[in-house]
């Protein structure tokens, strides 16, 4: 017996003998990169089981072959003890195994039950109705069936991706990063439904960066490291230091924090904006004033949804303000609403989007080419001509200064596990010295020593005097890195609170619009 399978069996929960997932030795490998090598892994009915790792581990390649998405290349997948190969989603389905991803795949135009009939062959939309509220009521996910995608909340969408999992009976749940995308008041909700699923014997292999999620609900935790499982532990029996020790094999970093000095002239302003995208489903913002200085961090804290895309697209220039609305924002002192983004990055702009393929990144590009879509103003082509060797410097640069772990700068972006490609970008626009960041999410997904990086490195860039506004979902993270905090909510921006007075409860109350209306928050807190 190897020993993953040694580890596995010394930590058996006494579910029964056979476990109901096991993996025995596999191997997936890629061109350039082995992602799982020799991982045996097993998971028990009625068991909540995390699997660990930093980004790149091989965690997503793993779930990919559990969920039929991709096929080993040896090794042995057992369920229920004995040997399936999984060829299909729909054949992991059909077995029990469902997935609820990070990113949701709904259409928003479509109702509750349109979506949900749509992974439903043979069903109808009205012959699901009764099913969904039924499945809602038993496990705590009350959701209408008959609502719009597109008026749902986050957290909502989120029960729907559960309820249309559920409603296949599944024996094994795979959840990835499922509370990225959730307010802290949604998470212990999400918590009681992943336990009542687990009492009823359904089986939960759960994926977070989140480590006191994890210790306080998995049972057991397999950590990955370099495409191995390195250790199969208990997670209230060890630390976050352990445990992030376990997954990166070293210390987390961190950035000692000076107190902010920022200047009086604002670097980005914005004033009595309102701004009604042109997307039906997106959300107005209303009188928005925001002011940022060189040498601060602003951080806009608030449920994804409430206009942080929006306000993203209006400060980084790819939603262009009317001319009669130029005076709204300014960038360095000039006045700039109808620009477009060129024009603004000429100004000292650089923009970390959300979206990290697509937007931040042309996947199919490597990631030279890539590092030329913002640098390109710095010298690197000349009469029309493209300095690669300069370009390729700027890329291997990024590469060394973020710990981007790929094969170099000839890799294709999308051959990048998500946290890598997420650092690399951001040491893209770092590179360029600007004298106004705008960072989207600049940790989502990503593990604890990548984020500990990227954080750091948002603070130094503080310290040398630019002006910085990160839009997080993650309230922890603006906590640990924001000199101020704004909370967004239905498009409309809080008071300012500095880094001391903005504790938990009091976002809380913002969160739910505790600002609006002339409201305070802060007085009922204080109350």
């Amino acid at each position: 017996m190897d020993a993953n399978a040694s580890a596995n069996q010394a930590l058996n929960l006494g579910k029964g003998d056979t476990p109901l997932l096991e993996l025995v030795g596999v191997t997936k490998a890629f061109p350039s990169i082995v992602a799982n090598n020799d991982v045996s892994l097993s998971v028990f009915s009625g068991e909540i089981h995390a699997v660990l790792g930093e980004n790149g581990a091989g965690k997503s390649t793993l779930m990919k072959l559990i969920y039929g998405v991709l096929a080993p290349d040896s090794g042995q997948i057992r369920w229920q003890g004995q040997d399936v190969a999984i060829g299909a989603p729909a054949q992991a389905r059909s077995l029990g195994i469902g997935m609820v991803f990070q990113h949701f795949s709904l259409l928003e135009s479509l109702t509750v039950a349109e979506n949900i009939s749509l992974t439903m062959p043979g069903e109808t939309p009205r012959g699901l109705e009764e099913r969904i509220a039924e499945i809602g009521g038993r496990f705590g996910l009350p959701i209408d069936p008959r609502a719009l995608v597109h008026s749902l909340s986050v957290g909502q969408r989120q029960r729907v991706e559960i309820v249309r999992c559920l409603l296949q009976r599944p024996r094994l749940l795979i959840m990835d990063e499922p509370t990225s995308v959730l307010p802290p008041t949604g998470i212990p909700a999400l918590f009681e439904t992943i336990r009542r699923l687990a009492s009823d014997g359904c089986a939960i292999l759960f994926i977070s960066h989140k480590l006191e999620e994890i210790r306080a609900l998995c049972q057991r935790a397999t950590v990955m490291r370099g495409g191995r499982v390195i250790a199969t532990v208990r997670p209230a029996e060890e630390t976050n230091e352990t445990l992030a020790r376990l997954m990166i094999g070293r210390d987390i970093p961190t950035a000692a924090r000076r107190p902010p000095r920022p200047a009086t002239t604002p670097a980005l302003q914005l004033r009595n904006l309102d701004y009604q995208p042109a997307d039906p489903f997106g959300t107005t913002l209303k009188n928005i004033d925001l002011t940022v200085r060189p040498g601060e961090i602003v951080g806009i804290a608030g449920v994804s949804g409430n206009g942080q895309r929006e306000l993203a697209a209006v400060l980084s220039g790819e939603a262009t303000l009317p001319r009669a609305m130029r005076d709204s924002l300014s960038i360095a002192g000039a006045r700039c609403g109808d620009w477009g983004a060129d024009k603004r990055r000429r100004l000292g702009l650089a923009f970390v989007p959300e979206e990290r393929n697509g937007r931040g990144a042309v996947p199919e590009m490597s990631l030279t080419k890539n590092s030329l879509l913002t640098a390109h103003r710095f010298g690197m082509v000349r009469r029309g001509m493209i300095a690669f060797a300069q370009v390729r410097a700027y890329a291997e640069a990024c590469i060394k200064d973020m710990d981007v772990r790929c094969s170099g700068p000839g890799a294709e972006a999308r051959s990048l596990s998500g946290g890598n490609l997420q650092k690399f970008i951001i040491g893209r626009e770092i590179g360029l010295k600007p004298k106004v960041l705008i960072v989207s999410q600049p940790t989502w997904g990503v593990d604890v020593g990548a984020a500990a990086t990227i954080r750091r490195r948002i603070i130094e860039l503080r310290d040398s005097g630019t002006a910085v506004l990160a839009i997080s979902d993650e309230l922890e993270e603006l906590l640990e890195i924001a000199d101020r905090i704004h909370v967004i909510f239905r498009g409309r921006l809080s008071p300012s609170l500095v880094r001391e007075e903005a504790d938990g409860a009091l976002i809380g109350g913002y969160m739910t619009g505790g600002f609006v209306g002339g409201h305070d928050a802060r007085t009922a807190v204080t109350a």
